[in-house]
């Protein structure tokens, strides 16, 4: 059984080497632990620092990405690697290494494929009491959109399973934490989630610039989750508020046109009209949404598939025939992505 810990980084040289030592060399029930670094365009001395710590592996990005795409990268090159589970975890040693072995119990019980780290969030004294009850309602709203029970969804202290691992897609370029449980709810993917401990604060966070504009991107990278795998749905309550509004106004005019004051409410009638026909338009376009969210499922499935037959053919030290490398470089857009093993 190999585990592979995943650490985004993006100039966290200050902090990288703490969170480093934190980590566990090993566990009961694991015979490998390897490290990988995402070092997401960092200018600083992130990737020296890793290098010298003895890291197994760094994705290096020549400029920065953004989290869910550094995320990502380190899935794969996981993946690539032969990791059995894949932990991810922050360079500024937020989560304690020590609660690992917790973390990934389900997974080796087979009980989850996806499992949550729970922070004590009323304990963290980093946390105004503003930004708690906002933690608490968004994991309450992820829940209703997942139908799942993660008391704190955006913990980034998460185990995946290899099968989950195959699974993940990110379409947001925000943050990969609330899109992947919702896809996991939806999908009936077996995840939990476990308490775990935090360390102080030793920076601040980087991923919201502010309050409002974190509430924002939260809601809308929820929103837009939800409607990528239950689009029917949500076209239909809207559709159904747009006609019941328009039957409401409708009826209205019929009560003034039989009593003889039809004349003077034509605009309710123009209104209902516009109303049911809107409705009807949006439950279209619901339908629409809905073959177009079916076929995505099916590309999902084949690309579960593909990695299957790709990463299937992996040895125990993740290597593949023909494929034995110490250096890799895949091109992406204009950055380029290189992986580099930076200890054999």
């Amino acid at each position: 059984m190999k585990l592979i810990i995943q650490i985004p980084c993006y100039n966290e040289a200050e902090t990288l080497e703490i969170a480093l030592n934190d980590l566990p060399k090993q566990i009961d029930g694991i015979d490998e632990i390897e490290y990988l670094i995402i070092n997401d365009g960092s200018s600083d001395d992130t990737e020296r620092i890793a290098l010298e710590w003895g890291v197994n592996y760094i994705v290096h990005f020549k400029r920065n990405l953004g989290l869910a795409k550094g995320f990502l990268a380190g899935i794969d090159l996981a993946l690539r690697h032969g990791a059995d589970i894949i932990v991810n975890t922050d360079a500024d040693n937020q989560y304690s290494g020590g609660d690992i072995g917790k973390l990934i119990q389900p997974i080796l019980r087979r009980e989850a494929d996806i499992v949550i780290g729970e922070r004590p969030i009323d304990e963290i004294d980093e946390f105004s009491l503003v930004k708690k009850k906002l933690q608490k309602f968004g994991s309450w709203v992820v829940r209703v959109a997942s139908k799942t029970d993660i008391p704190d969804a955006p913990s980034g202290f998460r185990a995946y399973s290899r099968k989950a691992a195959m699974r993940v897609n990110v379409h947001n370029e925000y943050t990969y934490t609330l899109e992947t449980i919702v896809q996991a709810g939806r999908n009936k993917m077996a995840i939990t989630s476990v308490p775990v401990h935090t360390n102080p604060e030793l920076r601040k966070s980087r991923l919201m610039n502010s309050m409002a504009a974190y509430i924002k991107k939260s809601m809308l990278t929820i929103l837009r989750a939800v409607l990528m795998y239950k689009p029917m749905k949500i076209f239909t309550m809207i559709s159904s508020v747009c006609i019941f509004i328009g039957i409401t106004i409708g009826v209205r005019f019929l009560f003034f046109y039989f009593n003889g004051n039809g004349g003077g409410h034509v605009q309710s009638l123009i209104l209902a009209t516009m109303m049911i026909i809107i409705g009807f338009q949006t439950f279209v376009t619901g339908l629409q949404a809905d073959i177009i969210s079916a076929n995505r499922k099916i590309l999902e499935d084949v690309q579960f598939r593909v990695k299957k037959l790709e990463f299937g053919l992996l040895d125990p030290d993740g290597n593949a025939a023909a494929n034995n490398i110490n250096v890799c470089n895949r091109a992406e857009g204009e950055t380029g992505i290189n992986v580099k093993r930076a200890k054999d």
